[in-house]
Formats: structure tokens, sequence, C-alpha cells
């Protein structure tokens, strides 16, 4: 691996730590509720307008930005006062659009979201690979479901700060663990199959379609 790919994980990963740290310290002190809410709304915002950016074009972003920072500024108390509960939704956004991303690929007509990637990696599949690839879609979608029961039951009956440490230091080692798991059942049920690595599945992932 290059340095400069080194540095760039390198950073993601103090990003995040840094991010989950201060999600950790505004979601457990009540003085922090304005940060909190920054934190809450920034990952749904920038997610937002990247896509716009993507799909359409600098303008739809820039407008759909405007729109945004006139909605926080008009109703900021509020949702100050409902911080945890925006960021519940943020929790629950990323985990529904990502089951919904795996789990709608199943339907009929439609190929499955991870055979399209190891396509991508090392195609063309056998059939094997064809129904080891639907299985693991399959699995990711019951998972991320799994996860967003999981934060709901949490941020209905658990302490506001152990729910908020599940969601900042679980969430993204689940995932993380996830895909150690499936690369280990992976490597033993196409054990005769080369199999591409995370980073080779990431760039075939955020590859653009164009």
């Amino acid at each position: 691996m290059r340095w400069g790919r080194r540095l760039q994980l390198a950073a993601v990963g103090v990003f995040l730590v840094a991010y989950s740290g201060l999600s950790q310290y505004s979601n457990s002190h009540a003085h922090a509720r304005d940060l909190a809410t920054i934190l809450a709304l920034a990952p749904m915002l920038t997610l937002g307008m990247v896509l716009l950016w993507r799909w359409r074009d600098a303008r739809w972003a820039l407008a759909a930005a405007s729109g945004a920072a006139l909605l926080c500024f008009c109703f900021w108390p509020q949702l100050t006062r409902n911080f945890s509960l925006v960021y519940l939704i943020q929790q629950l956004g990323f985990h529904g659009l990502m089951a919904a991303t795996f789990g709608l690929s199943l339907l009929p007509g439609r190929l499955p979201l991870c055979t399209q990637l190891a396509d991508k990696v090392h195609g063309p599949l056998g059939l094997a690979e064809l129904r080891y690839t639907r299985q693991v879609t399959a699995a990711w979608t019951i998972f991320f479901l799994a996860n967003a029961g999981l934060t709901i039951l949490l941020y209905a009956f658990a302490p506001l700060r152990i729910w908020s440490m599940f969601v900042n230091f679980a969430s993204l080692p689940l995932i993380g663990l996830m895909f150690a798991a499936e690369y280990a059942v992976r490597r033993r049920v196409l054990n005769q199959v080369k199999t591409g690595g995370l980073s080779a599945t990431l760039r075939a992932y955020f590859a653009d379609p164009r």
C-alpha cells in the first residue's frame, strides 16, 4: 500500500474517532446541545449535497444547501431541543438506506448488489459465486435491519449515554466485523475461487458508473 493511501486511511480513521468522541460528549452533556445538533445534521446534509452534485449539478446542490441552511436557521431551537431524535433519524437513515440498497437489489429481475461488486472485481462469475453473492446480499440486508432495530430499542429503553455509546463506538466496528466475517466465510466457501479484498470491493462500489 502506498504512503498516500495510508495517509488517507489514517486521516479517515482520525476523523471518525474525533467525530464519535465529540458526538458522545455532546450527547452526554446538556450544555452541548448545539454541538450535538450540528453533528447530527452534518452527515445527512453533506451526503445529500454530494449526491445532488453527483446526480445533478452544482446548482442543485447549492440550492438545496441554501434551503437547508434557511430551515436550520428557522427551526434551530426545535432542533436543539430534540437533538437526540435528530441523531436517531440520522442513524436510522443510514441503516435504512443501506438495507434498502442491498434488499431492493434482491427483487426479481434485478442483480444482487454483492453480485454486481464481485463481477466488477473478478468477473465473470460462476454458478457457485452467483449463489453465494446473492446469499451475502441477503445477509447484509438482515445485518443493517438488525442494526436499525437495535438502535431503536436502545433509544427507547436504555439511557441516552448507553445508546450514544452504541451508535458512536459500536456501529462502525460491527460493520467492520461483518466485513471480516464475510471474508472468512467467502475464503472457506469459495476456496477454489480467487477472492478480492475489501479495498478492491470498495473501489468497485464507489467507482463512477458512467
